[in-house]
């Protein structure tokens, strides 16, 4: 569980592109029932009360993120980001100078717009002292395939587990897990790699199948589909009465 006195910051790391979109500008720009991908994003992160601040790290020559009316939320701040995505969530943690070593944040794909709050609570309560990833357990056979494309192997079900985001950790340890990545130009692809190369083994959460993280131009649609039937939930749950 995540300390009662720990204070909680949120990072979003937005600096690519998104070029398997294929469209003409990037992914977090692209509409979704009637807003941006990042509006809805940024507007799921800003639901957790807890929250003091969302770092958002954007391209340094980023122009349509300054005009999103959460761009300037008063618990929203932005920062340029660097090539690479540790690069830019290292940026963004640089830029967290109010916050302790031992405060916590949350790092969240701005591609995945669908992230419940439910979520963002049972990762808070689950986290252990190395921190944690919301994650889902694969319901396929995974095969592992060597240089022809050839099956190598089969891998145990059982153990595999898809990442998601938000990642949870302690910001001075996410810090120099980054740096020490970065200076030993080892590939990271998510903020949980860093932390298991310097020996750290995070708490996986299970979260929802629907935290879809929108890559491709399939994706959009079913994101909309998602956030269509997630308000369709709320306001069953509102309008329903217990009887007396």
């Amino acid at each position: 569980m995540l300390p009662p006195d720990a204070r909680l910051f949120g990072l979003i790391p937005a600096a690519g592109h998104g070029s398997r979109m294929g469209a003409a500008l990037p992914k977090q720009y692209l509409v979704l029932q009637g807003r941006t991908v990042a509006e809805h994003t940024v507007s799921r992160l800003l639901a957790c009360e807890r929250l003091v601040r969302l770092v958002v790290v954007v391209a340094p020559d980023d122009r349509r993120w300054p005009e999103l009316p959460v761009a300037t939320a008063p618990r929203v701040s932005t920062v340029p980001g660097g090539a690479t995505r540790a690069e830019s969530v290292l940026a963004g943690l640089q830029a967290l100078t109010d916050a302790a070593d031992d405060d916590w944040v949350l790092v969240h794909d701005m591609a995945r717009p669908c992230l419940r709050l439910a979520d963002i609570e049972k990762l808070l309560q689950a986290c252990g002292p190395q921190g944690a990833i919301l994650a889902l357990p694969v319901a396929d056979t995974i095969k592992q395939a060597d240089a022809a494309g050839q099956i190598s192997a089969t891998l145990p079900r059982s153990e595999i587990w898809r990442a998601l985001t938000p990642q949870l950790f302690p910001i001075g340890a996410l810090r120099h897990a980054l740096e020490q990545a970065l200076s030993k130009s080892q590939a990271i692809t998510d903020e949980a790699s860093a932390l298991e190369l310097i020996g750290w083994r995070p708490t996986l959460v299970e979260g929802h199948a629907d935290n879809i993280k929108v890559t491709w131009p399939a994706d959009l649609p079913l994101a909309g589909f998602f956030l269509q039937q997630q308000h369709q939930q709320q306001q069953e749950s509102e309008c329903w009465q217990p009887s007396v």
